[in-house]
């Protein structure tokens, strides 16, 4: 008989054994010598894909969404930093948030794009505004805050250069409206540090859907370590006072979103980010942020010691970002992380007694 070429993956079948007296697969047992009874040998199924395939397609993304996820939180935050130095007075803090937000978002983008394949797919996606898309909503929450934070940091490249920028009547104007503008970048700041959390969680990848409920607190926490860790390297200590406390907030809240994420999260579907590459970014990015919070803490009144405490909260929200990205795609390639926690969530759901349901009946 001529076989097909799938059937090369096809697993061998042992050889099977009709036992005398009763049906296949049973064994008589006697009862207290009251006749007899067959007590079943088949041991209870385990249930795999098909020949060990995966059972969701892993998502189709690259380093570069993971880097325009980690630019995204730096951006976010340093437009929240620059709005606390436009209210307070900072104005070397306020001019560097600025442009740290600008050059991230502009970084981000091009890594998004990049990843897109073609820029007019970016484009494509602002034609329609769907609610229950998270990627067309974060990408016009991506557009409005672009649109603020880049008509801030103009202002603030024209000061630097003596106002030698060739803008002519349009100076006035943007003199007048960059005040706004950074009220506007900062009130989109927080939705573009969690949007990017709600569009992994709202894929059929293990890891990511399981974590969905915390996993937006767990980005917006790393966008406070990201913007001021940037604050800290790039700005005299005389003015990161609204960064250092900014600082140890996100260290706070990364290391008990963290926490509490993976203590609600089923145990099996928590497992990648415990394990592999992503499980060793995770454990260093957590002792980094409480280095970095310790640092801001101690010695954050000396230059070198906030820089050096910044540059650690920087490299802890990186590998928080990656740790979780890296950890979504290996939870996506092995069916464990799929089934596993599906019969757990069926035999829950059947202790509480929900037994009439299309999940508990596979009806």
């Amino acid at each position: 008989m001529t076989l097909s070429e799938f059937d090369n993956f096809r697993p061998a079948e042992p050889a099977r054994r009709r036992r005398q007296g009763g049906k296949p697969g049973m064994r008589r047992r006697r009862d207290n010598g009251d006749g007899s009874r067959e007590m079943p040998m088949v041991p209870e199924p385990e249930f795999t894909s098909y020949y060990g395939r995966p059972v969701v397609k892993p998502a189709p993304w690259g380093d570069d969404v993971a880097i325009y996820l980690f630019l995204g939180g730096v951006a976010a935050g340093s437009a929240l930093l620059g709005l606390g130095g436009q209210l307070t007075g900072r104005p070397v803090l306020r001019r560097n948030a600025r442009l740290g937000a600008l050059a991230a978002v502009s970084a981000g983008a091009v890594a998004l794009v990049k990843d897109l394949g073609r820029p007019e797919r970016f484009l494509h996606m602002l034609r329609t505004f769907k609610v229950t898309s998270p990627m067309s909503v974060g990408s016009w929450i991506l557009s409005a805050f672009s649109a603020g934070a880049g008509v801030s940091a103009v202002a603030e490249i024209d000061r630097l250069s003596g106002n030698r920028l060739p803008l002519g009547p349009l100076r006035k104007v943007l003199q007048a409206v960059e005040g706004p503008a950074g009220v506007e970048a900062a009130v989109f700041a927080g939705p573009l540090a969690a949007y990017t959390a709600v569009l992994l969680g709202d894929t059929a990848t293990p890891t990511w859907n399981a974590a969905h409920e915390e996993l937006p607190f767990v980005f917006v926490s790393s966008a406070c370590l990201a913007s001021a860790g940037l604050a800290m390297v790039t700005t005299p200590v005389r003015e990161t006072g609204p960064a250092q406390k900014l600082a140890v907030l996100g260290v706070i809240g990364d290391v008990v979103a963290m926490k509490v994420m993976e203590r609600r999260m089923d145990p099996v579907a928590a497992e990648p980010l415990h394990q592999g590459k992503a499980g060793a970014m995770l454990k260093w990015s957590e002792r980094l942020a409480l280095a970095g919070g310790l640092g801001t803490l101690l010695g954050g009144r000396n230059r070198v010691a906030a820089a050096a405490s910044g540059l650690a909260l920087l490299t802890a929200s990186a590998l928080t970002r990656f740790g979780v990205f890296e950890a979504g795609l290996a939870s996506a390639k092995d069916p464990r992380y799929t089934i596993e926690p599906q019969k757990n969530r069926l035999a829950a759901r059947r202790a509480a007694g929900v037994t009439g349901d299309a999940i508990t009946t596979g009806s």
